[in-house]
């Protein structure tokens, strides 16, 4: 009979990409999660992974089993987490993503709060700036900012985004400030990589207005984009949830174009079809009272 720690093990194998993230994230011994894998292909009779001295692979045994037993380990934490919600307790597993700066900025000062008061949940929190599949990543939920795109998640706002052009003010001495669209060609800009030239979308009647400066760097991380905008090396399109403290101080200064910037969300989702469990639904509704609306981290521009 196939044992579920077996079945588990693999499916975190699978999601982690290695023997060795797995047991990190299972808090196992390598050794431990290695042997449960073995009996399991043992069990079923094939062999799960094409093994390398780099990287494990999934056979195709691996991955038509792969689908189901990812079902079953969910259900099974389903199930468990339904129980113990019966009895008025939040508890059970719960993997999240979320973007690197804001996890680490609001995020994270959001959510220590509610797992002290829910002990018995056990959060894994993934912080990455590129887009993870929710759908077959194997994350309960993720944590976006931007506009929902894909149709195959479910979302729920947690607070609104304002972002605005920004500057720092010996920038702006040496080169001027921009007053229209037509006036940022002559500047330099600092792009978010993931995003690109096309993130620049500005409201026009409704319609969306676009511009283009020239790059002066380009990053995948909204930290960096702050700090070189106030080094002085460009005009950077950032959330306020970022350079909100700046703004305030006044070393960073919001250029004004006469054009607001295309609205944005903070939002949560999760797969379509996947119902949210309790502790999602509950975590939810504790950053919303968190961040506020509008947000604390806003400012007037």
């Amino acid at each position: 009979m196939l044992k579920l720690d077996g079945i588990a093990s693999f499916v975190a194998i699978a999601e982690a990409g290695s023997i060795s993230a797995a047991a990190r994230r299972l808090h196992l011994s390598k050794s431990v999660v290695s042997d449960r894998l073995a009996e399991l292909e043992h069990g079923l009779g094939a062999s799960l992974f094409q093994r390398s001295t780099r990287k494990l692979s999934l056979t195709e045994d691996g991955a038509v089993f792969l689908d189901k037993a990812t079902r079953i380990v969910r259900e099974v934490e389903e199930a468990s987490a339904d129980m113990a919600e019966r009895r008025g307790k939040l508890t059970g597993p719960m993997r999240l993503s979320a973007p690197v700066t804001f996890g680490r900025m609001h995020l994270g000062p959001a959510l220590y709060p509610f797992l002290a008061a829910h002990p018995d949940i056990a959060l894994t929190l993934e912080l990455d700036d590129r887009r993870v599949d929710a759908s077959s990543d194997g994350f309960d939920a993720v944590v976006r900012h931007g506009a929902l795109e894909d149709s195959r998640l479910v979302a729920w706002q947690l607070a609104p985004s304002q972002r605005l052009l920004v500057a720092s003010p010996g920038y702006l001495s040496r080169y001027g400030s921009p007053r229209s669209l037509d006036d940022l060609a002559g500047h330099r800009a600092i792009y978010y990589l993931n995003r690109g030239v096309a993130d620049w979308r500005f409201l026009d009647h409704g319609d969306s207005a676009f511009a283009r400066p020239a790059a002066a760097l380009r990053v995948n991380n909204g930290d960096m984009m702050r700090d070189a905008a106030l080094a002085g090396l460009g005009i950077a399109l950032l959330p306020t949830f970022i350079v909100g403290q700046e703004l305030k101080a006044g070393t960073l200064r919001v250029v004004d174009v006469g054009r607001l910037v295309e609205p944005e969300s903070i939002y949560v989702a999760h797969a379509e079809g996947r119902r949210s469990s309790a502790k999602l639904r509950a975590l939810v509704a504790s950053l919303r009272q968190t961040f506020g609306e509008p947000p604390y981290w806003d400012v007037t521009a």
